[in-house]
């Protein structure tokens, strides 16, 4: 007898950029898993389900899956639209980890996110670089749905307390390639005389932005806040693209703590040399198996009127280290880095205060 994780991870889309890797760390925290016992004494085993699909396709597949008994739980990185539509067919009735860096609120539930909100990663990568780089007029960029949109929301309500000025926005097409509306954004960037930019764009797209950003020269004048510009998309721009380009994430691959050094040593030797570059988008993906099983060890059940009773002060041990759930959302360090042609250099710890 199994316990049936569905890995709600995108394979197509913009994302789709995210999910070879996504799909190697959940592979390894599996197989770590059940060495360790498993689940109450279950092997888990992982079913994939392409949540780079429409949101209302993906949650119509889990709600299958759920009505026919063939999953248990729910984890994977995916963006917030598609969180949003499977929440309220899951109702509580299965368990669901949401580990994608996101705009923050969820508290349904049954959900239990272990992701960064922007009370996490934007407040205080804005906070550095006000003081570090005098970098005070910003643009924000992002694709067309929820979580840049809320984020927008989020930091023109908190602009004036940072010191910093949000001269204008853009937003495009997530489903669609847009170059149109990724022009317009620049132009208005250069007219406004930004400092920087923040671009919440996803996989390919953010490729499809940081390549029209290089063309246009804009990185000799600005710098670029790309939350979700993962290793991934560093690999598929060149060096110039990626000049002056800085992220904020709890993880990356070059991080040098021993818990993420020792996360990079098991996925190599799991998968050997040929494995898909490892990111923070991965790595969320393992974090929310980890996380899985901590909150159903520490409930002894998995019911989620079980794990609802037990998440808040629950811990559990990932590549970030040791976390620690508050309410339903976990807090975790949080790091700036800087592209370094096709990697990137870890700056700062930067956690909010």
């Amino acid at each position: 007898m199994s316990y049936t994780v569905a890995m709600v991870i995108p394979f197509q889309g913009p994302g789709g950029l995210y999910g070879p890797s996504a799909m190697a760390s959940a592979e390894l925290a599996a197989e770590e898993i059940n060495d360790d016992g498993g689940l109450l004494g279950q092997d888990i085993e992982l079913r994939w389900v392409d949540g780079g699909q429409e949101p209302r396709r993906v949650a119509s597949v889990v709600a299958g899956l759920i009505r026919d008994h063939c999953i248990d739980a729910i984890a994977g990185w995916h963006i917030s639209s598609v969180r949003n539509a499977l929440v309220p067919v899951v109702s509580g009735r299965v368990p669901y980890v949401y580990p994608a860096l996101y705009e923050g609120g969820e508290s349904r539930s049954g959900v239990y996110c272990t992701g960064e909100s922007p009370q996490d990663y934007l407040l205080p990568a804005l906070e550095w670089f006000c003081g570090n780089l005098g970098t005070r007029r910003w643009f924000l960029i992002g694709d067309d749905y929820v979580w840049p949109r809320r984020t927008y929301q989020w930091l023109r309500e908190r602009a004036s307390s940072l010191g910093i000025a949000v001269v204008g926005s853009q937003f495009v097409s997530y489903g669609q390639p847009d170059p149109e509306g990724i022009s317009r954004g620049l132009a208005a960037m250069r007219d406004e005389h930004c400092d920087g930019v923040v671009s919440l764009m996803i996989g390919q797209n953010a490729v499809e932005f940081n390549r029209a950003f290089g063309r246009s020269g804009l990185q000799d004048h600005m710098i670029r806040l790309c939350p979700l510009s993962d290793e991934n998309v560093l690999l598929a721009n060149s060096p110039r693209e990626n000049c002056e380009l800085y992220t904020v994430s709890g993880y990356f691959s070059t991080l040098v703590t021993e818990s993420a050094l020792d996360f990079v040593g098991r996925y190599q030797h799991f998968h050997g040399d040929g494995a898909p570059s490892l990111s923070g988008p991965a790595e969320s993906c393992l974090e929310s198996l980890a996380a899985l099983a901590a909150l159903v060890r520490q409930a002894h059940s998995t019911e989620v009127r079980d794990i609802d009773r037990v998440v808040d002060g629950a811990t559990f041990t990932g590549p970030r280290g040791r976390l620690r759930f508050k309410g339903n959302q976990t807090v975790q360090p949080v790091y700036l880095g800087r592209s370094e042609g096709l990697e990137f250099d870890v700056l700062a710890d930067i956690k909010a205060s």
